[in-house]
């Protein structure tokens, strides 16, 4: 029972430092350094701050055209979120946890930004010379790829090794 409550706690720490993280950067580039009038800083040869309001989801799919899609935006990411916090909560895996926290995370970031602003606020840019060949993210979006990456690779390495004839043989 205590080891359950252990990686719940641990699930949502690390969801609520990423989510917080993620909050408070977005404070920092909105006010102190407003990012959103400068648009780009550069910080180095490779990469920038670069203002970006996104109004998608990943890639730039499902964009918000009108308040409905906003709020319809809305909806399906706290419906993932809910999912994720679910499996984060009868998950037995200490590391998948720690993959779930990061994932519910960086959603209920980015579901702050859609309800606050109508769309979520990207700024993290690495460029090669003037070509982005990533989008502009945010934290809230490294934590979810860092999550899903984490758990499709535990997916492939925790997976029965045992060779599949033996067990029609059995």
């Amino acid at each position: 029972m205590a080891e359950g409550r252990s990686r719940r706690t641990l699930g949502l720490i690390t969801a609520a430092i990423i989510s917080g993280l993620d909050q408070l950067l977005k404070w920092i580039m909105i006010g102190a350094l407003d990012l959103q009038t400068v648009r780009e800083i550069e910080l180095t040869s490779f990469f920038n701050l670069r203002w970006v309001e996104n109004y998608g989801v990943s890639m730039g799919f499902l964009t918000a055209g009108s308040e409905l899609e906003r709020w319809l935006l809305v909806g399906m990411t706290a419906t993932i979120a809910t999912i994720v916090l679910v499996w984060m909560w009868r998950e037995k895996s200490r590391p998948d946890t720690i993959a779930l926290g990061l994932v519910l995370g960086g959603a209920l970031g980015n579901i702050v930004d859609r309800v606050r602003f109508g769309y979520v606020v990207d700024f993290l840019g690495p460029h090669i010379g003037g070509w982005y060949p990533f989008l502009v993210f945010n934290v809230a979006d490294a934590a979810i790829t860092i999550g899903v990456l984490l758990l499709v690779l535990r997916a492939f390495l925790a997976r029965d090794r045992s060779d599949p004839a033996e067990k029609l043989n059995a």
